[in-house]
C-alpha cells in the first residue's frame, strides 16, 4: 500500500471512529459515561461492540418483519463482520425493515452501518475476532428466540437463562477476552473469568427483564420463565392481571433470588481484576452496583406496575457511581461497596476468602 492510500484509509478510519463516538450518547447514555472509564486501548473496540449489539437488538425491537426475516438479517450481520457480505446493503435492508416508531437514533445507527463495521475491521486482530464472536452468537441467539417469544413467557428457567446468555453473558464473555488481552494476569485465569463474566452478564439481563417486565408486556411479549412462577402459583396466563395477583408478587421474589445469584458472579468477577486496573473495575462495578439497587427497589415493591417505580433516582447513580470510582483500586473498600449495594438481597455478596 503506497504512503498516500495508507493516509487517505487512516484518515478514513478516524472519521469513521468519531462517528462512532458521537454516536454512542444517543443510543446508550450509560455507556457513554463508562466506557471512557477503561483503558485507552479498549474504548474504541468496546464502543464498536456495543454499537453493533445495539443495531441487532434494534432490528429485534423494531423490525416489522417476522421472525424467518429477522433471523436472516441478524445472521447476515455476522458475515458483515467476517467480510462475507456488504454492509451498505445490509444497512438498507435493516433500514427499510423498521417500523415508524423506530428511535431516531437507533434508525441512524442502523443507517450508518457500513462506518461502524469500518471501525470493527480496523480494530486489532484479537479484538475484531473477539467482537465478530460475539455479534454472531447474539443475532443467532436473537434469531432463535424470535420464533419462542411468547406473551406467556419462556418454558423454563433453563431457556431464560438461555435468553440472557445471548443478549448479555455472551457480552460478559467478549469483555473477559478483551480484558485478558491487555491485562498481565488475567490470562492464567481465562477459563474462570470466561465463567464469571457470563454470569456477570446474565445477572445484569434478568435485572432488565424484570425492571422492564410491564413494558414488554405492553408489546405482547414476556422473557419470565413459566416454571417458576408456576412454583409460586402463578401461571402467566397472558389475560391475566398479573399485578394483582399475590403469586406473581412470589414469583417476582424468586426471580430477584436467581438474579442475585449470579450477580454473585459479578463481585467475584470485579474482584479479580488487579486493582492496577481501576478503569476497569469502575466501568465493571458501576453496572454491577447499579443493577443491584434495582433489583433492591423490586424487592421492596414486588408489586409495582413500571419500570418508574423501580428506576434508581440520579442521585442513587451519582452516589453509586462516586462509591465504585472511590473503591476501584481498593479490595476492602470495593467489598463493601458491592455489599451496601445489594444489603438485604436474597443472598449475600461478601463471603470469607472471597
Amino acid at each position: 500500500m503506497s504512503a498516500d492510500a495508507a493516509s487517505r484509509q487512516a484518515y478514513r478510519w478516524a472519521v469513521d471512529r468519531a462517528y462512532q463516538e458521537a454516536a454512542l450518547p444517543g443510543v446508550s447514555r450509560t455507556f457513554a459515561l463508562t466506557i471512557p472509564e477503561l483503558p485507552a486501548a479498549l474504548r474504541d473496540t468496546v464502543t464498536n461492540a456495543y454499537l453493533l449489539c445495539r443495531v441487532a437488538d434494534t432490528v429485534e425491537d423494531h423490525s416489522q418483519l417476522d421472525a424467518e426475516a429477522k433471523h436472516d438479517l441478524l445472521l447476515e450481520l455476522a458475515r458483515v463482520l467476517r467480510g462475507e457480505a456488504d454492509a451498505a446493503r445490509l444497512a438498507g435492508e435493516m433500514e427499510r425493515a423498521l417500523d415508524v416508531g423506530t428511535p431516531l437514533a437507533e434508525r441512524d445507527l442502523v443507517v450508518s452501518l457500513q462506518r461502524v463495521v469500518a471501525v470493527t475491521h480496523g480494530l486489532p486482530e484479537a479484538h475484531r475476532d473477539s467482537v465478530t464472536r460475539c455479534v454472531a452468537i447474539m443475532g443467532e441467539g436473537m434469531a432463535r428466540y424470535q420464533r419462542l417469544k411468547s406473551p406467556a413467557g419462556l418454558a423454563d428457567r433453563e431457556h431464560f437463562e438461555a435468553y440472557c446468555y445471548y443478549v448479555a453473558g455472551v457480552v460478559g464473555e467478549m469483555l473477559t477476552e478483551l480484558f485478558a488481552a491487555e491485562v498481565e494476569g488475567l490470562e492464567a485465569r481465562r477459563e474462570e473469568m470466561m465463567d464469571l463474566g457470563r454470569r456477570f452478564g446474565l445477572g445484569l439481563q434478568a435485572t432488565n427483564v424484570l425492571k422492564d417486565v410491564w413494558a414488554d408486556r405492553e408489546r405482547g411479549l414476556c422473557w419470565l420463565p413459566r416454571d417458576v412462577f408456576a412454583e409460586a402459583g402463578c401461571d402467566l396466563e397472558p389475560g391475566a392481571d398479573w399485578s394483582a395477583e399475590p403469586a406473581f408478587r412470589q414469583g417476582v421474589l424468586r426471580m430477584i433470588g436467581i438474579a442475585t445469584e449470579h450477580m454473585e458472579a459479578a463481585r467475584a468477577y470485579i474482584l479479580r481484576v488487579p486493582p492496577s486496573e481501576p478503569g476497569i473495575r469502575r466501568f465493571c462495578a458501576w453496572a454491577a452496583t447499579m443493577s443491584l439497587a434495582t433489583l433492591r427497589r423490586i424487592q421492596r415493591r414486588p408489586g409495582f406496575t413500571s419500570a418508574e417505580e423501580v428506576k434508581i433516582s440520579r442521585r442513587q447513580v451519582r452516589r453509586l457511581a462516586g462509591l465504585s470510582s472511590y473503591a476501584a483500586s481498593r479490595d476492602p473498600a470495593m467489598r463493601l461497596v458491592l455489599a451496601w449495594s445489594g444489603r438485604g438481597l436474597p443472598r449475600p455478596l461478601v463471603r470469607s476468602g472471597a
